[in-house]
């Protein structure tokens, strides 16, 4: 099993397109800070604007931590169509190139090979998350430095600057897990097909779907939201609340689990069941 996932690893990140995410991170981070530098903060200063007039607001609150989170909600869109590049190549690449047949009459069995795709599919994912986060962290304390957080929304909450990197940490394993779950259902379109078009399109199709459905408040969606996983991608903006809901986290992240085990069950049932005849 471990040179099975060796080798996968190794032919995983031996193809260009794997790097696409990473080049794309590359740019879009630096673009977005520098663009935050040259406009000079006027993002927080709208966002504090209505507490500054009943307090002495002091400190650098334009600092590296608050550009992170700003990058982070990127886990939206952009991250998922990113990841489901690679998670989407994992088995219809194999048809695409006629490989498949080449693959199966080697000793391991279906299972081990699906697993072991599979964890290079959550390695992969993993990487790309936390590639975004150092280097948002990284280039913002060269940028801004560092210094309390802030975080807008229905209400303001600063978060000192003590607290700051274990909530980064946390929200990047978050992310990371939320990630996964979406990883996970393009590696399950990805079983279904032989072009890795489909699984990449029909991936964000459904994520942009179930995000409106996740989002827009309408009463005809209530009912439906609790059993769409896009509910509770946003899973990472929970430790960024005061207090931190500890318990709403453990029952979205039990969620997007048994979500991701589902997709997987799934998959691995068409796996084995799959008549490969290239």
């Amino acid at each position: 099993m471990r040179r099975l996932l060796r080798n996968e690893l190794l032919k995983t990140y031996a193809r260009w397109r794997t790097y696409i995410g990473f080049i794309a991170v590359a740019i879009i981070v630096p673009l977005v800070e520098f663009g935050f530098r040259a406009e000079g903060g006027s993002l927080v200063r709208s966002a504090t604007r209505g507490l500054a007039q009943d307090f002495l607001m002091v400190g650098n609150l334009f600092n590296a931590y608050f550009i992170t989170t700003f990058i982070m909600n990127s886990l939206w869109i952009h991250i998922p169509f990113l990841i489901s590049l690679v998670a989407g190549d994992q088995l219809a690449g194999e048809a695409t190139g006629g490989t498949f047949r080449l693959l199966l009459i080697r000793p391991p069995s279906r299972s081990k090979i699906l697993l072991a795709k599979y964890i290079t599919t959550l390695t992969y994912s993993f990487s790309l998350v936390a590639f975004l986060v150092l280097l948002s962290v990284a280039l913002g304390m060269a940028l801004f430095g560092t210094g309390d957080l802030i975080v807008p929304g229905r209400s303001i909450t600063i978060i000192p600057q003590a607290e700051v990197p274990w909530r980064i940490a946390a929200a990047t394993g978050l992310g990371i897990w939320s990630m996964w779950c979406v990883a996970t259902l393009a590696f399950l379109f990805s079983s279904l097909v032989e072009n890795s078009i489909g699984p990449i399109i029909g991936t964000m199709a459904v994520v942009i779907v179930f995000l409106i459905v996740s989002t827009t408040p309408v009463a005809l969606f209530a009912a439906i939201r609790p059993w769409l996983f896009t509910t509770y991608v946003s899973v990472w903006q929970l430790v960024m609340n005061e207090p931190v809901p500890w318990e709403d986290i453990a029952s979205h992240v039990a969620y997007l689990g048994l979500y991701s085990i589902g997709f997987y069950l799934a998959t691995w049932y068409i796996f084995v069941k799959k008549d490969v005849l290239s």
